[in-house]
């Protein structure tokens, strides 16, 4: 080095360019300054962006500020995972309970008092981007980790009741590629850990504690479109991940780790060789980038997968393309498949199954069913027997569709969906799930070519269309899942994205691009109560307790694929004393 002069640097400039490498590479400077002898003394640990095993990532900064109260309950175990659902004052899973329901059991907070609510805290990141993230709530402490802004995300623990930071983390993102937004949808608590994704495809463990850095994994390579945005699950010592990327052309999957070390246990891949032509199913998309749900007793992890590759063009892909737009099972200790229903075979609508799936019990005949049910983008409710795979119903369209896709120029829904990857709730008051949608008139224009990983590549060009204005809206739907026929819906001026939370009250709430934070009547619909805050509310809501008192805390930073506005928010409400 140089390549043309070997050599011809001085000791100096050679030690300067090592010295430039390993900051670049994430090893912090010692105490010592960089001389020839000292090499000697130097041992490297393998930097995780490369090691086949977790080590100590050098790339984490806790940023100091108190540590969690010693009496937090941070070293959730098994025993309390499963019992989130019937421990109604935190919210300890990303969906609340490994069914995904986001039922809250909490009523303090009703339909006569709903009116009442007021902010208590809204804290602000300092990172205003796309907000998606869904808090975790534990004895009293909030997790929440943040967007990406300017290659650094943020991971912070709150006093649940007042917004009080305990501690931040701040991580620095490594080049990375991403077709939709700087996202992450949350993290995952246990063991004395908190597990976070980031979006150059890692998975990270801190000390839920102090925030301070255990582990470090590589998921997969981000320099060919690998990336992370969702909030992982935790299951009997194992964190369950999938990834993003599928408009980079890359091979989705989902794979499980040990939650103690990092050490990779199994990995199942998303599109089966026999259904995509010649070698397309290696670049074949079905990437899993929401949080799954665990079937408890069946022993089962299901999840949706997204789109094959190229999104909206399948020449170059001819068959039924599985595993994607799917609903997935697997046996959760070997990730064996169980079973799978397709909503889309051969997809040419960028139709992703994204939205978590949820499980419920259907009550028919005198029987119950365990159910599990997807709002996919295609603008249906998907319901299939949780033990088979077998589709049960499918219910009214809860966004306008037409009636033949094929040759359209004009397509509806359009490839936002339907319902795009926002978390619906289920009620088990009212036997409803809530799903956001999107009422998007899209033109789509094919553009054949070739397939490569690493280069972004959907098949067509899609532009929304704005006339007739009716057409670029956004519905809140209510879907009686026995019977699959719509209770009521709300229209809002805006596409719809973000989540949705029913509670005990007899409430569902959800938020607007235009900051709107609303709770509605879970029975008739009814729009009870709004709040405006600085920037979309377009994140999933949490409800807890702390000390006898019902809180609801949602994040408000907009959206940066249907450009709502941006803001840094984290918003936390109670009742008006």
């Amino acid at each position: 080095m140089p390549l043309n002069a070997p050599g011809s640097l001085s000791e100096k400039q050679y030690l300067d360019v090592l010295a430039f490498i390993l900051e670049k590479n994430g090893y912090p400077p010692g105490t010592a300054p960089l001389t020839k002898p000292a090499l000697a003394r130097v041992a490297l640990l393998p930097y995780p962006n490369l090691a086949p095993n977790p080590v100590a990532s050098p790339n984490l900064q806790a940023l100091g500020t108190p540590t969690v109260p010693p009496s937090a309950h941070v070293d959730l175990d098994d025993t309390l995972l499963r019992g989130a659902d019937r421990d109604a004052k935190d919210w300890r899973l990303p969906g609340r309970t490994y069914a995904n329901t986001r039922y809250s059991p909490l009523a303090q907070i009703d339909a006569g008092n709903v009116s009442r609510l007021q902010p208590v805290k809204v804290v602000h990141t300092g990172m205003n981007e796309s907000f998606e993230t869904t808090p975790l709530v534990a004895d009293g402490v909030m997790y929440v980790t943040t967007p990406v802004v300017e290659s650094r995300m943020k991971i912070l623990a709150l006093n649940a009741a007042t917004g009080e930071l305990l501690w931040t983390t701040s991580y620095p993102i490594g080049p990375h590629k991403i077709c939709c937004g700087p996202n992450n949808r949350g993290a995952a608590l246990a063991y004395g850990k908190l597990y976070v994704t980031t979006l150059d495809a890692k998975l990270l463990a801190l000390d839920a504690r102090t925030g301070a850095p255990k582990w470090a994994v590589k998921l997969a390579d981000p320099s060919v479109g690998y990336s992370e945005s969702m909030a992982p699950q935790i299951y009997e010592r194992e964190v369950i991940v999938g990834s993003a990327g599928a408009e980079w052309a890359v091979r989705g999957f989902v794979a499980a780790y040990d939650a103690l070390t990092g050490a990779p246990r199994w990995r199942w891949w998303a599109t089966d060789p026999k259904t995509f032509s010649g070698d397309s199913w290696k670049t074949g998309g079905g990437t899993v980038w929401t949080t799954p749900a665990v079937d408890v007793a069946q022993a089962l992890v299901i999840f949706s997968t997204a789109n094959p590759n190229p999104d909206l063009e399948g020449s170059t892909r001819k068959g039924d393309n599985l595993y994607t737009d799917s609903i997935v099972a697997l046996d959760v200790r070997t990730g064996k498949l169980r079973w799978y229903y397709q909503e889309v075979k051969h997809d040419l609508w960028d139709y992703d199954a994204t939205s978590n799936v949820v499980l419920f019990d259907l009550h028919q005949n005198g029987k119950t069913i365990p159910a599990a049910g997807e709002a996919g983008k295609v603008g249906w409710y998907f319901v299939v027997d949780r033990r088979t795979g077998k589709l049960l119903r499918k219910s009214e369209a809860f966004v306008a569709q037409n009636k033949n896709m094929f040759g359209k120029k004009s397509v509806l829904p359009g490839a936002n969906g339907g319902s795009e990857w926002s978390p619906p709730a289920y009620s088990p008051q009212t036997g409803r799930v809530y799903v956001l949608g999107m009422d998007q008139l899209m033109d789509f224009k094919p553009q054949p070519g070739a397939n490569h990983p690493g280069f972004l590549h959907t098949g067509s060009v899609f532009t929304n269309v704005q006339k007739p204005q009716k057409i670029q809206r956004g519905t809140f739907t209510a879907i009686d899942v026995a019977s699959g026929k719509i209770a009521w819906q709300y229209h809002a001026p805006k596409p719809m994205i973000g989540g949705a939370l029913a509670t005990g009250g007899g409430l569902v709430f959800t938020g607007e691009g235009d900051g709107t934070f609303e709770a509605f009547d879970a029975r008739s619909g009814k729009k009870l109560w709004t709040y405006a805050l600085d920037g979309g509310v377009n994140a999933p809501p949490v409800s807890y307790e702390v000390n006898g008192t019902q809180y609801v805390a949602v994040a408000a930073g907009g959206n940066f694929q249907l450009d709502f506005k941006r803001g840094d928010e984290l918003a936390i409400f109670a009742l008006k004393r």
